[in-house]
């Protein structure tokens, strides 16, 4: 029996187009690659959050970690990131002089992920990482926090911040605004925008005053603007 030559075997494999069986094959393949991702990076957290409480991970863009660092940057106090992901803006927190800064993630691989890019940075010993639901995370001595979180669970963050934070505190909310509170600056344009909260005695002050250009800066008596 003569042996198949490799070449014309590779010839013929690239001329043949596929059949709709092995289409459907191909995709059902993908899905279940896709569907794997998920599981291992997502799942993991969700299965202890309610499901109105669920935010699926979406990484912060250089510009947007830009944008919170412009509002933050030179403030004392500690510095955390709910639902911090891969550990970019804690990281990032940390590097431009807000010590100390924490990230809060209840995903396991995403915090392994957030330790790894600390400790190739050098910095694994400087910026902490806890793997804790954020709806349980005490905010009693945070003054400065950031959050890139879905609208739908905004509104139950408020009552949280509120709640919880100090006098003096400041919020820095990525892509989405918080629903009632005013903000008293903002950064940015598009899903590039972050809006910046103060928390005065007796709950967040500010008032909104548009202002020129893609950033603005908004106060009241007394608000703090870093």
């Amino acid at each position: 029996m003569e042996q198949d030559d490799p070449a014309e075997a590779l010839t013929e494999l690239r001329e043949r187009r596929p059949g709709p069986l092995e289409l459907l094959q191909v995709a059902a393949g993908s899905g279940l690659a896709v569907y794997a991702m998920w599981a291992l990076l997502l799942q993991p957290g969700f299965r202890r959050v309610p499901l109105r409480l669920q935010v699926p991970y979406v990484g912060a863009s250089a510009r947007q970690v830009e944008h919170v660092l412009s509002l933050l940057r030179g403030r004392p106090g500690k510095t955390v990131d709910l639902g911090s992901g891969d550990g970019r803006i804690v990281l990032a927190a940390h590097r431009c002089g807000l010590c100390p800064a924490v990230g809060y993630e209840l995903n396991p691989w995403l915090v392994g992920l957030a330790r790894l890019r600390a400790w190739r940075a050098g910095c694994a010993g400087s910026v902490r990482y806890h793997r804790e639901d954020l709806w349980k995370v005490s905010l009693r001595d945070c003054y400065n926090v950031s959050v890139f979180l879905a609208p739908s669970v905004l509104p139950l963050l408020e009552d949280k911040l509120q709640a919880e934070l100090p006098a003096g505190a400041r919020v820095v909310s990525g892509r989405f605004p918080l629903p009632t509170w005013q903000p008293v600056a903002v950064v940015g344009e598009g899903l590039d925008r972050v809006w910046a909260y103060d928390i005065h005695r007796g709950g967040p002050a500010g008032q909104a005053v548009p202002g020129p250009g893609s950033a603005s800066v908004l106060g009241t008596p007394g608000s703090q603007t870093g």
